[in-house]
């Protein structure tokens, strides 16, 4: 620039930017905001492809929005992992009462069958020691000194007979008679019919062996003879008469006289 040249300004700036440089200064000198444009390079300056949008920056209302989203489902996640503690703890408790409940059974089971062992073993043993004083009465019986009075052996075994079933009652096995009663074929068996005019047909007319039950329960049905009505004496059966044979006539068979 020469000396000539000193009090000249000149620029080459378009004339829309001094006419908004303008506008601005006179804006600002109003007290109103100030838009400074800014001029912007030619498309064909930028980097990137030309076909590629500028991703829009992210509103301070979309941020707000966003990080309530993600306290939200750090809740809910929390939420989750607490319910699933509590959910493996009562998994974790009921599986213990389970084993708990196993080892019970198997100790009842183990129970049971040394009980059962023993019952087979010794649940006779009270019924036993109620008929050792039956056989010690049968072996006072035996000795000699009571065995040459049959008087009183006979007496001593109907003694021990009595024990016996009374015995046999404390335990609730009794014994029934059924002679002269009418045949039940619920407590009776038939050993053989008889016929009888003593007493009505299909009653007991003797009895083979008593039956015995054990607390109301059949053990041992009645072994009986039944009675039946005399049968009637069949008539007896008429004899053909002889015809008389014709007499021989003379000379023939005989001798003549």
């Amino acid at each position: 620039m020469s000396s000539g040249d000193k009090g000249n300004f000149k620029t080459e700036l378009p004339q829309d930017i001094l006419d908004a440089a303008l506008d601005a200064v006179k804006k600002r000198e109003a007290g109103a905001e100030v838009e400074v444009p800014v001029q912007t390079e030619p498309r064909e300056a930028q980097t990137g492809s030309p076909d590629q949008p500028e991703a829009p920056a992210a509103s301070g209302k979309d941020a707000s929005a966003k990080d309530k989203e993600i306290e939200q489902l750090n809740a809910q996640l929390e939420a989750s992992m607490a319910k699933g503690r509590e959910l493996m703890g009562k998994i974790k408790e009921e599986h213990e009462k389970m084993l708990r409940a196993v080892a019970d059974l198997e100790n009842y089971k183990k129970r049971a069958r040394k009980e059962l062992e023993e019952t087979q073993k010794f649940g006779n043993e009270k019924l036993l020691k109620d008929f050792l004083p039956v056989i010690d009465n049968i072996d006072r019986a035996l000795e000699p000194a009571n065995s040459t009075d049959l008087a009183s052996l006979r007496k001593g075994v109907e003694m021990i007979r009595k024990l016996f079933e009374d015995t046999l009652g404390k335990h609730g096995v009794k014994s029934f008679t059924s002679k002269g009663k009418p045949f039940d074929p619920n407590v009776h068996e038939a050993m053989s019919q008889a016929e009888t005019d003593d007493m009505p047909p299909n009653h007991v007319y003797a009895e083979v062996l008593r039956g015995f039950t054990l607390n109301d329960r059949l053990v041992r049905p009645g072994l009986v003879v039944v009675s039946k009505a005399k049968s009637e004496a069949k008539p007896a059966e008429a004899q053909p008469e002889k015809k008389d044979e014709p007499a021989s006539p003379p000379g023939e068979g005989g001798t003549n006289g």
